[in-house]
């Protein structure tokens, strides 16, 4: 089936807040104009020529410039300066897994611990990016919440289909809860979160932890995720040309994650189609204006507070997906930041 016929029943992503009631374009059809900065890193994205997701083979997406890549020479031709983020340490490990293993990367802040924890899933629809590229977010958490985040890497469709990178990141998270200690890490005190796809890991990791009667985390910031399988929300009504991601970017993460439709409908992608919220972890839900996620994430918090879970939603106006690790040079950003290092160092006190 062509993909012009199924939009209307997929939705997804890449691939991870002002109250519900945010300001946003009169009309619904109408894209937002981006801030000056952050049209500056797009910009600067578009000299790196990079080219819609939707237009490339998936060797050629994964290895064109990211929106990273472009906040990055954004910050070099501005002269600002890495640090204190860059003072980071961090450690790569691998952690165990019945395939084999996946890839993590440790920061460790300052100081004595033992350190609480947050298990970070980078986004990239599932398909592309890795720990290397999602690096500013991790390493500015764990600057801000004076604790260890443990970036997690999983398997990439199309080599390996859903629900690959989910069972890895529930694996992950076990590992982590049962050894951190050996990281001078505090197992009562971990936190998950994650961008775009992987804000749709996190979640799935808060809502596998109540089904198993595990340790919940104590907190769960959810970056613009992936939460729905419908395609004809008003974001991305509004948003279908936004640049870094379309709505034909989208199709092509769907494409390439699912091995057939049918999959857009599994409880772990559709988050907003389910019905057994009520339980997990309190939420910190970031989302970007010019973003065809942003419904997605909008139903997702209203639903968690329909389940009575404590929930922190904030629409940064102006920004598109991809600006939460762009702090150095997008103001929202660091606002952003701001807010979730305020609810995580919150849920860690109590």
């Amino acid at each position: 089936m062509p993909l012009k016929n199924f939009t209307q029943s997929i939705p997804f992503a890449l691939v991870l807040f002002v109250p519900l009631a945010s300001a946003f374009p009169a009309s619904a059809q109408e894209m937002a104009k981006p801030t000056v900065e952050m049209q500056a890193v797009l910009d600067k994205l578009a000299a790196l020529k990079a080219k819609p997701f939707s237009t490339l083979t998936v060797p050629e997406a994964r290895t064109q410039a990211s929106p990273a890549d472009a906040a990055h020479a954004v910050q070099w031709d501005k002269r600002l300066s890495s640090n204190p983020e860059a003072q980071v340490t961090t450690k790569d490990i691998s952690i165990p897994t019945a395939e084999g293993g996946v890839a993590a990367r440790v920061y460790i802040p300052g100081g004595k611990g033992p350190f609480p924890v947050v298990v970070y899933y980078h986004g990239g629809g599932w398909v592309v990016a890795d720990i290397n590229v999602y690096d500013g977010a991790p390493r500015a958490l764990a600057l801000g919440t004076n604790a260890i985040v443990v970036s997690v890497e999983y398997r990439h469709a199309p080599e390996h289909k859903f629900p690959a990178a989910h069972n890895d990141a529930w694996t992950a998270y076990k590992w982590v809860v049962e050894n951190i200690h050996g990281l001078n890490g505090n197992s009562d005190k971990i936190a998950v979160a994650g961008e775009s796809a992987g804000g749709n890991l996190a979640a799935n990791v808060a809502l596998m932890a109540k089904e198993m009667k595990t340790k919940q985390p104590v907190h769960q910031l959810l970056v613009y995720p992936v939460a729905g399988n419908d395609m004809n929300t008003p974001s991305y009504k509004e948003n279908a040309n936004a640049k870094p991601l379309g709505k034909a970017d989208m199709e092509w993460f769907v494409k390439n994650t699912v091995t057939s439709m049918g999959d857009t409908k599994d409880p772990r992608i559709n988050l907003n189609g389910r019905s057994d919220l009520a339980g997990v972890a309190p939420a910190t839900v970031i989302l970007a204006q010019i973003d065809p996620l942003r419904s997605d994430g909008e139903t997702y918090a209203s639903k968690l507070k329909d389940a009575g879970v404590a929930v922190d939603v904030k629409t940064f106006n102006g920004v598109t997906h991809e600006f939460f690790g762009m702090g150095k040079v997008v103001p929202e950003a660091k606002q952003a930041l701001v807010l979730a290092v305020a609810d995580l160092t919150a849920a860690f006190k109590n």
